[in-house]
């Protein structure tokens, strides 16, 4: 979905916060379950070896660039990889990492907190806060491929399923993406009070062939089919689909199995998944 200009507010816990309600984009007729959200602020990573990583040479990596309508369609420089947005977890949970995070790399997290969240999917948040692109063409890399997948440990006695929608896109240019930011921003505090979201990702337009692929991760597919019955997703969407010049929706399940410590990923064929 479309990027929001953010200001960062005062910091209340460990991640960022920023007061941005990010949205939804349009599903097809098969299954309305994808709730695409707006955007958040970056930061660079201070490794070398990756096309993305190498970037560092020519951009301060302490440097956090103001992410709007403009600089985020047309950079004037190249932009590192965003950060991810994780749900705030309910009141009275948190999470104790042995080593502080490397601030180049933290997640942002939101001003809204999920309602509930299950142990494993905690620990999946867990896990998240070190979620990233593996490669600058992610809008045209297998899912699969495009993320730190293998780098994400869980317990190793934990057993899940989680819900992925991917959104590929191309905006038209010149389209007007004012009324849909403000929708945006609705409709993703709609969607984080409603429950079930654990993770956002948005990237930046390629900066030759505009691509750009975004990514969220639900607790279960039932809480993103019903993100997409509330009234603020369905203007959002509404809005979304002059602002587009071609989109596509892809599915996944993200898996963890007992006795294994890394994470799966499966297209979707059918069925629920996670509960």
């Amino acid at each position: 979905m479309a990027p929001v200009a953010i200001t960062p507010p005062r910091i209340e816990t460990p991640l960022p916060k920023y007061n941005v309600k990010l949205g939804f984009s349009k599903d097809d007729t098969h299954a309305r379950d994808f709730q695409s959200v707006g955007s958040r602020s970056s930061s660079s990573s201070p490794d070398t070896g990756s096309p993305i990583e190498s970037l560092v040479a020519v951009n301060d990596p302490h440097h956090l660039p103001t992410f709007d309508s403009t600089t985020l369609t047309a950079p004037s420089a190249p932009i590192l990889y965003l950060p991810p947005l994780l749900s705030s977890l309910p009141h009275g949970l948190q999470h104790s990492f042995p080593h502080k995070l490397d601030g180049q790399r933290s997640p942002l997290s939101t001003e809204t907190r999920l309602p509930d969240i299950d142990p494993v999917s905690l620990a999946l948040h867990k896990a998240l806060h070190h979620f990233q692109p593996v490669t600058q063409e992610y809008a045209e890399t297998p899912y699969e491929e495009a993320f730190n997948w293998s780098e994400l440990q869980l317990p190793v006695e934990s057993e899940r399923e989680w819900y992925c929608v991917v959104f590929r896109s191309k905006r038209k240019e010149g389209s007007d993406g004012g009324p849909l930011y403000e929708a945006d921003r609705k409709a993703h505090e709609e969607a984080v009070q409603n429950g079930g979201l654990i993770l956002y990702w948005y990237g930046i337009p390629h900066p030759v062939t505009h691509l750009n692929l975004a990514t969220c991760i639900w607790q279960s597919r039932q809480h993103a089919i019903a993100a997409n019955s509330r009234p603020h997703h369905i203007r959002a969407m509404r809005l979304a689909a002059a602002s587009y010049e071609r989109y596509e929706l892809n599915r996944y399940r993200l898996s963890k199995v007992k006795g294994e410590t890394t994470l799966r990923i499966t297209p979707f064929d059918s069925g629920d998944v996670g509960w």
